[in-house]
C-alpha cells in the first residue's frame, strides 16, 4: 500500500474530528441509579472503544461519576505522549476546563460562585492538577442520548455498574 494515507474521521455533534496518531480521543460518561445511589463511570477511546475501562461505587452521585470517568481516562494515558481529547456529555466536567471554573474555585479558596464549598473537591483537586500538569488535555461536549455511537457505548458501560451493585 505505498502512497496511500488512511485518514479516520470521527464525528462529534455531527462535526468531523480527525482521529490521528497525534491525539487520543476518549469518550467518558458517568451514571447513577438514584442520586445519590449506586454509580458507574466509563471511558473508551474513539473510534471503536478498543481501549476502555469502567467501574463504580456503591454510593455515589452522577456528578462524582462524571468526574471519575474523565479523571480515570486521563490517568490511564498519563505516560502517553499524545495530546488527549476528552469528549463528555457532562457540562459540569467540560465547562470546568473550557470556561475555567477551576480557576475561580481556587481563587475563592475552593468556593463556588455562590460562595459555597465546591462539591467533589476530593476528586476535582487531583484531576485538575493532573490536567494542568499535562498541559495538553482538551475537553469537548457531546449531546447525550443523541445517537452518538461512542457516547452511547460509554453510557451503557457506566449504567451497567449501577445495576451490578
Amino acid at each position: 500500500m505505498t502512497g496511500v494515507v488512511a485518514v479516520c474521521v470521527h464525528l462529534v455533534n455531527n462535526r468531523a474530528v480527525p482521529n490521528s496518531p497525534e491525539a487520543v480521543i476518549i469518550y467518558t460518561d458517568g451514571a447513577c441509579s438514584g442520586n445519590p445511589g449506586p454509580g458507574g463511570w466509563a471511558w473508551a477511546t474513539a473510534p471503536d472503544g478498543e481501549v476502555s475501562d469502567s467501574g463504580g461505587e456503591a454510593h455515589s452521585t452522577n456528578q462524582r461519576m462524571e468526574i471519575m470517568a474523565a479523571w480515570k481516562a486521563v490517568q490511564h494515558f498519563q505516560d502517553d505522549p499524545r495530546p488527549i481529547v476528552i469528549v463528555a456529555d457532562s457540562t459540569y466536567v467540560v465547562k470546568c476546563f473550557t470556561d475555567g471554573w477551576w480557576k475561580g474555585w481556587m481563587a475563592r479558596g475552593w468556593k463556588n460562585s455562590q460562595r459555597q464549598p465546591v462539591a467533589n473537591r476530593d476528586l476535582w483537586e487531583p484531576f485538575i492538577e493532573m490536567v494542568n500538569a499535562r498541559g495538553d488535555v482538551e475537553f469537548r461536549w457531546v449531546k447525550g442520548h443523541s445517537g452518538d455511537r461512542m457516547n452511547d457505548m460509554v453510557d451503557a458501560m457506566a449504567v451497567a455498574h449501577t445495576v451490578a451493585r
